[in-house]
């Protein structure tokens, strides 16, 4: 499955409690159990000061846009990943 980066909007995003965090990923599991675990999975998110960055693999789009609907937290872009590299690609 294709892998996307998506970005969200979220004044004060670096703000947010760790109690505050694990709800929004608890909640996000349960809509994500909700809509079929195995069409979108939910690597990891980079939180910067008004931005949250959000990893997923998905079938597609349509999941992942139907997940945030469900959470009530828009998306102001998604981006499907075309390749990834580290310090790794370039050689040991």
């Amino acid at each position: 499955m294709p892998m996307y980066v998506i970005e969200r909007e979220v004044p004060g995003a670096h703000e947010l409690t760790a109690e505050q965090l694990q709800e929004a990923s608890r909640q996000s599991n349960a809509v994500r159990n909700e809509l079929g675990s195995a069409d979108l999975q939910w690597m990891h998110s980079y939180i910067s000061e008004d931005k949250i960055y959000c990893v997923y693999i998905a079938k597609d789009t349509d999941i992942i846009q139907e997940h945030s609907r469900c959470l009530d937290i828009p998306i102001s872009r998604v981006c499907r990943v075309g390749s990834v590299t580290n310090p790794t690609t370039g050689g040991a």
